[in-house]
């Protein structure tokens, strides 16, 4: 497989143009794994370095497989820390999701991360894969910045407070809520039909459409997709390859017993 072109900018693209891309989070740390739901058809997986199984070590292992099954690899570091974010582009991330923010100037922040100097703080390295192995020259780097999406998560009462000014932030592309951490902030927990959790959906999403960026989310039934369509929700995760495995393995058991 050749060398993905470090300025490709199609998929930042088609998120702020508002496409509905469907994804999953990655939490087994297998490029097997991540390959066969690449091949599968989701438009995006994410690396879930936060609560998943992977480490930094295997970055590059899985950022490959996706990209040969034919998605764009995401990942979410651990924390929002520079050299966290810096690690991850640095191995050829297509997108950054930022966890655990409570407010836009965290945010404003973070996205700071996410970009080479003039637009960022990004540490300068142009032989890493994120630059194309050293492909791109010193003149050239400020394009790589337009490659990156970044996606910030809203599950916080003071994120989803500041959800209109997160949305407003030039780099933030996505506003991403993460529902357990939400409804649990909002003292609700795991309560996704509660009128309080409703309503904050209906403001993360107001927030998008007023900025121009796209509202994102991670779901487990997908009996909820159409409504979070109607919504304006284009970003989707369908659950994580773990949950996959478990439930596979619940359900033949089940029926082999049954």
């Amino acid at each position: 497989m050749a060398m993905p072109d470090p300025f490709d900018r199609s998929f930042r693209d088609r998120v702020l143009g508002g496409e509905t891309l469907l994804g999953l989070f990655l939490d087994l740390a297998s490029p097997t794994s991540a390959e066969i739901c690449a091949a599968a058809g989701y438009d995006w997986l994410l690396i879930d370095l936060e609560h998943g199984a992977s480490t930094e070590a295997d970055l590059l292992g899985l950022i490959h497989a996706v990209e040969v099954g034919g998605s764009a690899a995401f990942v979410r570091p651990q924390t929002g820390e520079r050299i966290r974010i810096g690690r991850a582009l640095d191995q050829g991330a297509r997108g950054i999701m930022v966890p655990r923010l409570e407010s836009a100037d965290e945010a404003r922040e973070a996205v700071t991360f996410l970009r080479y100097p003039p637009d960022g703080i990004r540490g300068m390295a142009i032989r890493v894969r994120g630059a194309g192995l050293g492909a791109v020259t010193h003149g050239e780097v400020s394009r790589l910045n337009q490659r990156v999406v970044g996606l910030i998560q809203i599950e916080s009462t003071g994120a989803l407070r500041d959800a209109d000014a997160i949305a407003a932030i030039d780099g933030v592309d996505v506003l991403f809520v993460g529902p357990a951490d939400l409804t649990h902030s909002l003292r609700i927990p795991g309560q996704f039909e509660h009128p309080d959790y409703l309503a904050a959906l209906a403001a993360v999403s107001a927030a998008c459409r007023a900025h121009g960026k796209a509202a994102g989310i991670l779901v487990y039934d997908t009996a909820v997709v159409p409504r979070l369509l109607e919504l304006g929700y284009t970003v989707i995760g369908i659950g994580a390859d773990a949950a996959f495995v478990g439930d596979g393995a619940k359900r033949s058991l089940a029926a082999a017993r049954g």
